[in-house]
């Protein structure tokens, strides 16, 4: 099972890849849109910002690539808030897959979101098995706004979207590949869709 991850103008990438490693799946990081539409199932994390990651996309082609797929596709941190309609964040048009915007923390307490969070409400297979009080690892600073789409919600500051899904997409706005077991039990759900 050939497992992509998309390659694009964003940090964390081959800690993802590690993850999938220790869990003995292999994988590519690849921003060749015919690796990604072959895939068996498409990994998009990331770490940054989202104009600069966006014109990244968007210059290779790979914005149409990604809202085209059809198999289980799976968004990370940023990648979950690129695959959103907008982004506050240097008032960035995402990839619009999910209707949610992405807003800035109010400026009420520390930002970044730094470190372990529970959720509120959970629903869906990506979560089967992941006990209701369990804890993820959470690293940001602009976050999803709570809409149609939202399966997974945490409090911080204001409730958030902590995990998306709309037909065969999947986001998550914390670090599975830093979340210990339960992160390694979402991953390897994922993998099993």
């Amino acid at each position: 099972m050939m497992i992509a991850i998309v390659k694009y103008n964003a940090g964390n990438i081959r800690s993802v890849k590690n993850a999938l490693d220790r869990i003995g799946v292999e994988s590519v990081i690849t921003d060749d849109p015919k690796e990604l539409k072959e895939a068996k199932k498409v990994i998009f994390p990331g770490v940054g910002e989202a104009g600069t990651a966006m014109r990244y996309l968007k210059d290779r082609g790979l914005d149409e690539v990604i809202t085209s797929l059809k198999q289980p596709f799976l968004g990370i941190c940023l990648g979950m808030q690129l695959m959103c309609s907008h982004s506050e964040e240097k008032d960035t048009t995402c990839l619009g897959i999910f209707k949610e915007k992405v807003r800035k923390f109010p400026p009420k307490g520390i930002v970044p979101h730094m470190g372990w969070n529970d959720f509120k409400k959970v629903e869906g297979p990506l979560f089967d098995g992941i006990d209701k009080r369990a804890n993820m690892y959470f690293v940001h600073s602009y976050y999803v706004e709570v809409g149609p789409d939202t399966i997974g919600e945490t409090d911080y500051l204001v409730p958030f979207t902590s995990a998306l899904q709309k037909d065969n997409f999947y986001g998550v706005q914390f670090h599975p590949e830093k979340s210990a077991d339960v992160g390694q039990k979402l991953l390897k759900n994922f993998l099993e869709l």
